[in-house]
């Protein structure tokens, strides 16, 4: 049984609920529910399909898709290459349908050997780099304006804009963000207005496809 209490935050779309269940949650979860899917995707997918090989517990409401493209062979190479991969958790929140409002609070957790590390690269002149919107809200939470790194854990309800800009993030790689959305804000704060709208331009033009099963782009600036 579900009792809808109210409405969560100052949406329409989620509510707060009581849950009186004959099982556990994850179990409950796990035998009803079903990944949330965007419409242009023609079938459903099993839960496997939306999980990255970053995953190591349950609790996004959506998949993290700037993570989807990375399978185990290209993290290996990427470690042989020199490329260090840092782990921190953000449970991502629903974002969709994205119509330019802010994302809701979302737990995080940056542990004390990824803050150790990221400080360690940027001391030595390497590029912090983001494996999306999720890790750059989790550092950016966790930063001082200098850019230091301390470990932390909980909710962020961060919002990253060109105003703020980013303080430990030098980069990011994405997905395609729907032109409603709020991430919008924060892909600006990382490349600047005019090398967004050309890099979006360029991707319209090549028929790249948005956000979740879609394509992914590296932000350097």
């Amino acid at each position: 049984m579900a009792a809808l209490l109210e409405p969560y935050g100052d949406g329409e779309r989620l509510c707060v609920a009581r849950l009186v269940l004959g099982e556990p949650l994850l179990e409950y979860l796990t035998r009803y529910g079903r990944p949330i899917r965007y419409a242009y995707v023609p079938a459903a997918w099993t839960v496997a399909a939306y999980q990255t090989v970053f995953a190591l517990e349950p609790g996004s409401a959506e998949m993290p898709s700037a993570g989807r493209p990375f399978s185990t062979p290209l993290v290996t190479e990427l470690a042989a290459r020199g490329v260090i991969v840092a782990p921190l958790t953000l449970h991502c929140g629903v974002s969709s349908p994205e119509r330019d409002e802010p994302p809701y609070p979302e737990r995080y957790r940056v542990p004390v050997t990824t803050a150790r590390l990221v400080n360690a690269v940027r001391e030595w002149g390497g590029r912090v780099i983001a494996a999306g919107t999720t890790v750059v809200r989790a550092l950016e939470t966790v930063a001082a304006p200098d850019g230091a790194v301390a470990p932390g854990a909980g909710w962020t309800g961060l919002v990253v804009t060109p105003e703020r800009g980013l303080r430990a993030v030098d980069g990011l790689l994405t997905g395609w963000h729907m032109p409603e959305s709020s991430h919008l804000q924060m892909l600006e704060a990382a490349a600047g207005p005019e090398l967004l709208e050309r890099s979006y331009r360029a991707a319209r033009d090549h028929g790249y496809l948005f956000h979740e099963f879609g394509d992914a782009h590296l932000i350097l600036p």
